[in-house]
């Protein structure tokens, strides 16, 4: 069976305060003062036991009448015994200094000694050793660098793992004006020496002087050669003497000295000491075509304005000076078809050309 339910409770009324003024309390209210307060002048009088009497009733005011506004009520002594735990459980704690509580907790805490935090501080250290170990391995790696490069850079300037070896040595363009022998004499004297220590500047001097040589080039060879690139001056013409005949080419540089006339070299009839003429003579003979310089047998000037040439068929071409020798020679090729039985080709002036 099921037990009886239980009576609910009745709802507790909680006690209205009392009303301020000091006149007659509303009915159903509660006569007890509140406890804990201090009478004000004029209230009523509290009892031995802390028990506040019944406030004095007052005259009830006349219908019609105002009533003038009496003095506020004293506040009660103490609250009701109901509420006193929650109005102190509600109160903010006192502050440290104004009651024991605080004394003791300012007290507790100037005594604990302040805690001081080094992760700042190792923070620091960590980073200042990172620094200097960064700084100790940029000096060793520029150590190291510094001396193995020093070691390669040795190495290359003074072993002999570089050296230059006369079976290395290659000469070419010497052509026929050109002693190559002269040339790889001139070479072998470095034999021995590292490449990179090599003076190819005054090695390409020492060239020059030899005789026939226009320009030379000088090309190291990795790791023992050496790559000679000649380029012989080309002889032009032939001038007699009374040793024989003076190679030259075409600027006037003696190339050789021949007993017999070279085949294939017109000979040029002006003396070596005339220069201006000669070098007229030899600018003609350099700028004819092959076609029309192979004919050249023989080549004269009076002056450096008055240069002929002897073709191989006794026909004369008056040239006058070296200058406008493109449009000389076209008039030329044109007078030789026009007018083949001509012996005399007069195109000094190659404007108006005479033929004879």
């Amino acid at each position: 069976m099921r037990p009886p339910p239980r009576p609910r409770p009745a709802p507790r009324t909680p006690a209205r305060r009392e009303p301020a003024t000091g006149g007659t309390p509303r009915a159903g209210s509660s006569s007890r003062p509140r406890t804990g307060s201090v009478p004000r002048a004029g209230g009523a009088a509290t009892a031995k036991g802390g028990a506040k009497a019944a406030p004095k009733a007052g005259p009830k005011p006349a219908p019609g009448r105002s009533t003038p506004p009496s003095k506020p009520a004293s506040k009660p002594a103490s609250k009701p015994a109901s509420r006193a735990g929650a109005d102190a459980a509600s109160k903010p704690p006192p502050r440290a200094g104004g009651t024991a509580v605080g004394t003791a907790v300012a007290v507790a805490d100037s005594q604990t000694p302040p805690r001081v935090s080094t992760a700042m501080a190792d923070r620091l250290a960590e980073r200042t050793a990172m620094r200097r170990h960064r700084a100790w391995r940029r000096v060793l790696t520029w150590t190291l660098v510094l001396v193995v490069g020093g070691g390669l850079v040795a190495g290359a300037l003074w072993s002999p793992v570089l050296a230059l070896e006369p079976g290395e040595v290659q000469v070419s363009g010497e052509g026929t004006t050109v002693d190559p022998e002269a040339v790889r004499e001139i070479v072998e004297a470095s034999v021995g020496v590292p490449l990179p220590r090599l003076d190819t500047v005054a090695m390409r001097q020492e060239i020059l002087e030899v005789r026939g040589v226009k320009d030379v080039s000088l090309t190291r060879a990795w790791p023992h050669g050496l790559r000679v690139a000649l380029t012989a001056r080309v002889p032009v013409a032939a001038v007699p003497t009374d040793d024989g005949y003076v190679v030259l080419d075409n600027e006037g540089v003696r190339l050789a000295t021949r007993l017999k006339a070279p085949k294939g070299l017109a000979q040029v009839t002006v003396p070596l000491d005339d220069a201006r003429a000669l070098q007229a003579a030899l600018h003609v003979l350099t700028a004819l075509p092959d076609g029309l310089a192979g004919k050249v047998t023989e080549a004269s000037a009076g002056t450096q304005d008055a240069v002929e040439t002897v073709l191989d068929d006794g026909t004369t071409v008056r040239w006058g000076s070296s200058e406008d020798m493109p449009l000389k020679i076209s008039v030329v090729a044109t007078l030789r078809e026009v007018a083949p039985d001509a012996r005399t080709l007069d195109v000094s002036s190659p404007e108006l050309p005479v033929t004879r």
